[in-house]
């Protein structure tokens, strides 16, 4: 579902009004695309292996397999570099990274 707004409106509001209405099982993640940094976002999004880069000391699963079949609420998308939008696209279309 898409949810549009200006900033401050209560988008999360409504997207989690949304979810506790549905019968998702899942947890509902807001993510505010904006606060995290360009290097961070993907990590958080997708997760990442032990040992993927230097810091990378445990796995860490990303929002999408932490909802576990229930919501993410991506905020501020277009502040998302295009590349990460076009990785975000397929895996909103396919269902894999």
């Amino acid at each position: 579902m898409l949810v549009v707004g200006e900033t401050g409106v209560g988008k999360d509001v409504v997207a989690a009004e949304i979810h506790s209405l549905s019968d998702r099982k899942g947890r509902y993640i807001p993510v505010n695309c904006s606060a995290l940094g360009e290097g961070l976002i993907e990590s958080e999004l997708f997760g990442h292996e032990r040992g993927a880069f230097t810091s990378a000391i445990d796995r860490h699963l990303g929002v999408f397999e932490q909802a576990n079949n229930g919501t993410v609420f991506l905020d501020e998308v277009t502040e998302m570099k295009l590349e990460l939008q076009a990785k975000l696209l397929r895996v909103l279309e396919d269902h894999h990274a």
